[in-house]
């Protein structure tokens, strides 16, 4: 259990942060842009969930139970198997938490037509959110894949999730758009 009394600790006024494990590295270090950017997407979501229309307190669920996923995502970039015993168990995300968005994509795109063409983000309120969130979200697995690439510690697991997340986001913008009927698709050449 987190338990947080004070908020502020003046260990980071010199520009580092602690990891999980308790190595202290500089704020711009490539994982903590990799988890800085998995919580601005996570804040993305949460905007987008509080423009939900009432009527998809599915999709509301859906987003919930990411969000609190993105967390366990942070807390497994935070603390990276260094081969040194830690006095606790971290936190791993699990082939089942990108398993499950695979179920949930499934279920959203069997109640829409078939794409035609790209789509252009916008639609509802909710829709564009949730566009912005996916586009934060590629972010954050560019930053995840970028320290993979950089012979960091990143389990697959993680990888596999962040990437089932982004289309998870992009179908669900879909989906709230009236289930496809209200996206904006793009129409190649139209002003040129």
């Amino acid at each position: 259990m987190v338990v947080l009394t004070k908020i502020y600790t003046r260990t980071g006024d010199d520009g580092t942060t602690a990891l999980g494990s308790g190595e202290r590295v500089p704020k711009t270090a490539a994982r903590i842009e990799a988890y800085g950017t998995v919580d601005e997407t996570n804040a993305a979501i949460g905007m987008a969930r509080v423009m939900l229309a009432e009527d998809l307190r599915d999709v509301a669920a859906m987003l919930a139970r990411i969000q609190n996923d993105l967390f366990d995502l942070g807390a497994d970039l935070c603390v990276p198997a260094c081969g040194e015993p830690l006095s606790y168990t971290p936190l791993r995300i699990k082939d089942a938490q990108a398993g499950r968005l695979e179920q949930e994509i499934d279920a959203m795109n069997a109640e829409m037509a078939p794409l035609a063409s790209f789509v252009l983000p916008g639609g509802s309120r909710a829709g564009a959110a949730l566009h912005l969130a996916r586009t934060i979200c590629r972010r954050a697995e560019r930053r995840i894949v970028q320290l993979k690439l950089e012979g960091e510690q990143v389990s697959d697991a993680a990888c596999r999730y962040i990437n089932r997340l982004s289309d998870h986001l992009f179908v669900a913008s879909r989906y709230v758009n009236g289930k496809g009927k209200d996206d904006l698709l793009w129409q190649p050449g139209k002003n040129g």
